[in-house]
């Protein structure tokens, strides 16, 4: 079995859920403290394990290149005494992995997104993480897809049981318990009407895949919303090639395409953070006596 050391991060689609914050700035872009959301997507990776990570955009987002290529100016201003800290943090950011680029020149849908990673990946497993998805843990979600793809090796999917009324905005898994939070998948249909659910399980950001989605890509036709979708593709894969692993992951999931979501990764993170957690909470606390 192949060491999973690659991760796709599809980032093309156009934020319209979060307009007018991503009318020019990608949503990947929206800062959550202080840094951006797709940066911690990122670190999950290379806390994963991750070495090489391809990250798919769309036109008019070059800002997501240079946030992660070397910044010589700024780098040449920080070299200051007393600013060696926010130098190390700059330089991190370059060096965090081997990260290359590809443009999807239609937003087609996730599907599409993910066969464009075909070279990139060759005939290695590799993770999918979903770029409206920050999933916050001690345990990295990647990380646990990777544990279960070594114990069971089929591909595998980090999924949530979300309330019934909103698995027709994600998807539904037909699952069969395993052991402790691991189910055998062997079905799913994407964004389900009534009646068509499997289960309340979703896949919320995360898949873990082997090379052979790209010939099930090749031919899945457009789905729900006109789209290429990666569900569809998955779906295949269980029910004709002997099924796929659901992990129900640890972690906190910000849906960073829903406004209230964001606003709750901002103050959630907030809250933790080394620096200004302490006395964001006391301003917190203040601020509720007035309301």
């Amino acid at each position: 079995m192949k060491k999973v050391t690659k991760a796709v991060i599809p980032a093309a689609g156009l934020g319209t859920r979060v307009l007018p914050a991503t009318k020019a700035m990608p949503k990947g872009m929206l800062p959550i403290v202080d840094k951006p959301a797709i940066q911690y997507l990122v670190e999950e990776a290379v806390r994963s394990g991750i070495t090489d990570i391809l990250i798919i955009l769309s036109r008019s987002q070059s800002i997501i290149e240079d946030h992660f290529d070397r910044s010589p100016e700024l780098e040449a201003k920080l070299a200051a005494p007393g600013k060696e800290k926010m130098l190390e943090e700059c330089l991190g950011i370059s060096n965090l992995a081997n990260i290359m680029f590809v443009r999807q020149h239609q937003t087609l849908g996730l599907g599409h997104a993910v066969s464009m990673a075909k070279a990139f990946t060759g005939d290695d497993p590799f993770v999918v993480i979903y770029g409206d998805d920050v999933i916050w843990g001690e345990d990295p979600v990647c990380a646990q897809l990777i544990r279960a793809y070594e114990e069971f090796g089929r591909p595998v999917a980090g999924v949530s049981a979300v309330p019934w009324a909103d698995v027709s905005r994600y998807c539904s898994l037909k699952t069969t318990p395993l052991h402790d939070n691991y189910f055998f998948v062997d079905d799913m249909i994407e964004k389900p009407k009534k009646g068509q659910e499997f289960s309340n399980y979703s896949i919320l950001g995360r898949v873990l895949l082997t090379p052979e989605i790209y010939d099930i890509l090749a031919h899945t036709k457009p789905g729900a919303g006109g789209e290429i979708q990666l569900t569809d593709a998955m779906a295949e894969y269980s029910r004709t090639r002997g099924g796929m692993t659901a992990v129900e992951f640890t972690g906190k999931h910000y849906d960073m395409g829903n406004k209230l979501k964001v606003v709750e990764a901002q103050v959630e993170l907030a809250l933790q953070h080394p620096e200004i957690g302490e006395a964001f909470r006391a301003y917190l606390k203040e601020f509720c006596k007035t309301l």
